[in-house]
């Protein structure tokens, strides 16, 4: 995983194609994107830190803007 921008992880969750989960325990907080049961990317936020990771070959899956 590497990090990316918080627009690329913005387009991968809003596309209907794929799947989200969200998983909390206390001040950390996970958001996993799946394609196809493949994760493609995460963001993880504690306390103030939030961070956008995506798998290799995550920009297959990213969508077009209009």
């Amino acid at each position: 995983m590497k990090l990316i921008m918080q627009s690329e992880f913005d387009n991968l969750r809003l596309s209907a194609n794929h799947e989200y989960d969200i998983d909390t325990c206390g001040n950390k907080q996970v958001i996993k994107i799946y394609c196809n049961n493949l994760l493609i990317a995460k963001k993880i936020t504690q306390k103030k830190s939030v961070r956008y990771f995506g798998a290799k070959g995550y920009e297959a899956f990213l969508t077009t803007q209009d």
